[in-house]
């Protein structure tokens, strides 16, 4: 048995010990969660929703096992006051981006408030779940293995961008996106006006871009196997948004059953 003098050193031992453990299983949980989110955006069905519902069902249980707390995981809203310029900014694009294509003749928005509803509401509850991923899970995690916010959130946005691979047009996009939004949600540590912003720059994509250009705003496997109907139109009829970063599966807009998996 140890003696009083010898509990001390065993001790300080054991919480030197901690950190190494921690970044270890930060590193584990980081590469099972990111494996699996490749492998359902590059792997057919019906194999495809093995891997998701084991992806969601990793998230849960690993999220549980290393919970760090609500605020840090971004449901703060200390700083939500200071990150709404993001939110301005992304209105501020998204308008501009909205009267160029007016001018090109490659707007193609939902008509009325129901169509609107109908065709993006998923998508913003997505956009929620896709900055939790990337701020709540990966950055939350990186920080135990990186130091200096910069190299935290490159990796985190590395991360997000290439689970957009290989759309030429999201990829790039979404870098730019992933870096600003992780090195925001470091400064104020809360993910409310991220999942704004975010949902806005979809839409904008969708109802500017013409699908057969951005390809449905699809990821992966659902990227190359895409096919453009024959016939070209601007209608919001036959099109539906879906940006996966750091993706589990295509969000849901129009039509949950036809295109909740991509």
């Amino acid at each position: 048995m140890l003696s009083k003098q010898d509990v001390g050193p065993a001790l300080r031992g054991i919480d030197a010990q901690r950190p190494f453990a921690r970044r270890g299983r930060a590193l584990v949980e980081i590469l099972v969660c990111y494996g699996l989110i490749l492998l359902v955006i590059w792997t057919p069905r019906p194999a495809q929703r093995w891997f998701y519902w084991t992806a969601i069902a990793w998230v849960v249980l690993s999220t549980c096992i290393s919970f760090a707390g609500w605020k840090a995981m971004g449901f703060g809203i200390a700083g939500f006051r200071r990150s709404l310029w993001v939110l301005g900014a992304a209105l501020v694009i998204a308008t501009c981006a909205i009267a160029l294509a007016v001018r090109l003749h490659t707007l193609h928005e939902p008509h009325g408030p129901m169509q609107w509803a109908l065709s993006f509401s998923g998508y913003a509850v997505w956009s929620l779940m896709q900055q939790l991923l990337l701020q709540g899970y990966f950055l939350l995690r990186l920080q135990r293995l990186l130091p200096g916010r910069i190299a935290q959130a490159s990796a985190a946005a590395g991360m997000f961008a290439a689970a957009h691979l290989p759309n030429p047009i999201l990829a790039p996009l979404t870098l730019v996106w992933g870096l600003i939004s992780c090195l925001v949600f470091l400064r104020c540590r809360t993910i409310y006006p991220l999942a704004m912003a975010h949902a806005i720059f979809g839409i904008c994509i969708a109802i500017t871009v013409p699908a057969p250009v951005v390809r449905n705003m699809r990821v992966g496997l659902g990227y190359e196997m895409y096919r453009a109907p024959r016939h070209l139109h601007l209608s919001q009829s036959d099109h539906s948004v879906s940006t996966v970063a750091c993706v589990m599966a295509e969000a849901a807009t129009r039509r949950w059953a036809r295109q909740a998996l991509p």
